[in-house]
């Protein structure tokens, strides 16, 4: 860009890393409203933290309420929406903070630019049905959708693409949260992200 030049600091992240015993990475759950992907996420930070490791959970529908208060649910919304989250996501991650993130994220390519964008980034797809989400439905939402109240519902006349490959698979008819939080933390001790020792 003209005019803007990149300024190099002298602290960097493995400096940061360091001081926490910790990774900088990012853990990004994505799936269905009402699949689960808040709960977990909140648990899973829960956890981290009681192991005094330096977490920070960006939730979507908080961040809607003041970063992306500006932005709607049609296409163009959702990925400028999923954009401004990867880049202060990366800033988590510089900084060596486990930056937890809990988005729907329908879409497979804006996935796949957040964790260009991002760098070090784990997916983790909360695989619910569209059934049992809305018989959940902890928000009132699919209620809504299934009237014509709500236009653009993923999963309903928005398209969910679901993750060819993830990280993590987690099937929450098969496991409940806190199951789901330890496959995620025995994950993340396999990939040396944390030290529990």
């Amino acid at each position: 860009m003209k005019n803007i030049v990149w300024h190099n600091h002298k602290i960097t992240k493995e400096k940061r890393e360091e001081i926490k015993n910790q990774k900088g990475i990012c853990i990004w759950f994505t799936g269905l409203s009402g699949s689960g992907k808040s709960t977990i996420a909140n648990e899973l930070e829960y956890k981290l933290n009681q192991m005094k490791f330096h977490t920070y959970l960006l939730d979507g529908d908080n961040i809607r309420h003041g970063l992306n208060i500006d932005l709607g649910f049609d296409d163009k919304s959702r990925v400028e929406n999923i954009r401004r989250i990867s880049e202060v996501s990366k800033l988590f991650v510089d900084a060596g903070i486990i930056s937890i993130t809990a988005f729907i994220s329908p879409f497979i390519e804006d996935r796949k630019k957040a964790k260009e964008i991002i760098g070090d980034f784990i997916e983790i797809y909360i695989d619910t049905p569209f059934e049992e989400c809305a018989k959940r439905d902890p928000k009132g939402l699919y209620k809504k959708a299934l009237n014509g109240e709500i236009k653009n519902f993923t999963g309903l006349d928005s398209p969910y693409e679901e993750p060819i490959n993830p990280d993590i698979h987690i099937k929450t008819i098969n496991l409940d949260v806190q199951e789901s939080v330890d496959k995620i933390i025995k994950f993340l001790e396999q990939k040396g992200i944390i030290n529990v020792y």
